[in-house]
């Protein structure tokens, strides 16, 4: 009689509940990794944009740009607003990210709600500083709004 070589039924068996189980811990943390990558590269941009602003600041003796929107006099420091990357998901009532979205708008305090846009101060002490206007929170439990000013 002549001898088989293979694997056995419960030896495959076991082999798909190692790599199953193996998937089942990997795969979540392997998602966490990208949003964390994601908010670097937030963090990154935000710098981006304030360096501009400070360079602009630099250049006109001490005056802010009016806003950060890369058309005019502000397309020679920021050639175009960079993304905010992250796309954490939150509950419905609380609102989401887009993961692409590059629009400013104008505040006059720090945000204080959820908006998928950059904020730029335009008066007062508040005058040159740029948020993720957010107060939602990354995988960290950090306010979106402290990025760039920890």
């Amino acid at each position: 009689m002549k001898k088989t070589k293979g694997f056995t039924l419960i030896e495959l068996m076991i082999v798909v509940a190692i790599i199953g189980i193996l998937a089942a811990v990997a795969i979540p943390r392997f998602s966490d990794m990208l949003e964390k990558a994601r908010e670097g590269a937030t963090k990154g941009n935000i710098g981006a944009i304030k360096s501009a602003i400070t360079i602009y600041y630099g250049d006109n003796e001490g005056q802010w740009p009016v806003d950060i929107v890369p058309t005019g006099g502000f397309s020679k420091y920021l050639e175009k607003v960079p993304q905010i990357k992250v796309t954490h998901n939150f509950a419905a009532t609380q609102g989401t990210f887009s993961g692409q979205s590059t629009s400013v708008v104008g505040v006059a305090a720090v945000p204080n709600s959820h908006n998928d846009n950059w904020a730029y101060g335009t008066v007062g002490t508040v005058w040159g500083q740029v948020w993720v206007n957010s107060t939602l929170t990354d995988t960290k439990g950090n306010s979106y709004t402290s990025y760039g000013h920890e």
